[in-house]
């Protein structure tokens, strides 16, 4: 091991709690590998895990999946970090979602959606003729964006939820704004990203409705990278969406009135709300890829502009402890500032971990265990 990694091994002994048992997995871009933080040691890597340009992670239980750009599916322990199975759903895979009995991989190149068993068993094919993103379920429904049709395809499970699915077309909404990207989803509403239109689509699950909400995006700018959207950026009263090609963060009510336009250092890619919804956490592409934005979360105002000495690719507030994270991905590090002080500007380093060019944060409540051995983690 390197030094660094020493020193950040004998500092998490001594100020570290054994209590926190929030494991944490970061995806490192170049090496096809997760990095394994926990009880805040750096320790591990779960290897062989393919073209990590875009990786998802996500769990279930104690099943871990992964999504790669190039098409796989991968099984893995998240208690013991081993990997179990893996599966070549198409050329390009984007985004995937977790139900009781399946797993459904949108995919770019092979147009279409493949619903597997949670074991990565296929089940079925569904042909779209489009790349296909904003992959979302809700009840029975399977909901899914196609980005080359401008459509919206709901599908419902004719089996309503027994044995394996089998996903049938239940309702086609067409010329729903121009290249839809992106989606969330909070209780029935499916919210759209739409690249190419100044707007948002708005698809409520229980009446079977779709409207646009219009967006004043004024001059917009290139955009290097596209907008995430995710359940991290809905609060109790408010919905937080990033602006496409405009330095903006706008904010709607959950009945998708306006609220207010956030002006912001730049174009925002990450929209991250802290779990006691007081702080919204902002990360930016291009030139602004440094910078990180702390907004109080009633006020609209900005708290702190963060400049680290590297890009930031993801970042992810904790669940069991009062921490941030941050990938410095041009830096080989993640960072965990704490977050006590009720002023942002007062917030702190606690913690950094040398990973090799890190981007997504994933975060899995494990098991509580004593502390892991140390393994040798390889740069």
């Amino acid at each position: 091991m390197r030094k660094p990694l020493l020193l950040v091994i004998l500092l998490a002994a001594l100020f570290g709690t054994l209590s926190a048992r929030e494991k944490i997995f970061v995806v490192e871009r170049e090496n096809s590998a997760l990095a394994v933080i926990d009880h805040n040691l750096l320790y591990d890597e779960i290897k062989n895990m393919h073209n990590f340009n875009h990786a998802v992670v996500k769990f279930k239980g104690n099943d871990g999946y992964v999504i790669t750009r190039d098409g796989y599916v991968i099984k893995f322990d998240p208690i013991h970090n081993k990997k179990l199975k893996e599966y070549k759903t198409s050329k390009s895979a984007i985004g995937f979602i977790i139900g009781d009995n399946y797993l459904a991989v949108a995919n770019y190149d092979n147009k279409t959606v493949e619903v597997l068993d949670r074991d990565l068993n296929p089940i079925e094919s569904i042909k779209t003729g489009s790349r296909n993103v904003g992959i979302k379920n809700y009840k029975n429904y399977l909901i899914f964006e196609l980005m080359d049709k401008d459509q919206i395809w709901v599908m419902k499970d004719a089996n309503e939820g027994k044995g394996k699915p089998h996903f049938v077309l239940y309702k086609k909404f067409e010329n729903i704004g121009k290249v839809p990207f992106d989606a969330m989803i909070h209780k029935n509403l499916y919210v759209a990203g739409l690249f190419n239109s100044p707007a948002v689509g708005l698809l409520n699950l229980d009446t079977m409705t779709y409207k646009k909400i219009p967006l004043d995006l004024g001059r917009k700018d290139r955009i290097l990278k596209v907008p995430h959207f995710g359940f991290w950026s809905i609060s109790d009263r408010y919905f937080f969406v990033p602006a496409v090609g405009a330095k903006k963060v706008f904010v709607f009510d959950h009945d998708f009135k306006p609220v207010r336009a956030i002006d912001v250092k730049g174009n925002p890619v990450f929209t991250a709300l802290s779990p006691d919804k007081k702080w919204l956490a902002v990360s930016f592409s291009g030139k602004d890829f440094p910078y990180v934005q702390i907004i109080d979360a009633k006020t609209f105002k900005i708290a702190r502009t963060f400049h680290f000495p590297g890009w930031i690719l993801h970042l992810r507030w904790s669940k069991d402890e009062p921490e941030i994270y941050f990938s410095v991905n041009t830096k080989n590090e993640v960072l965990a500032y704490h977050t006590t002080d009720p002023d942002p500007k007062k917030w702190w380093k606690h913690f950094m971990w040398p990973v090799p060019k890190p981007s997504g944060i994933f975060l899995f409540e494990a098991p509580d265990e004593p502390a892991p051995k140390i393994r040798k983690v390889s740069h």
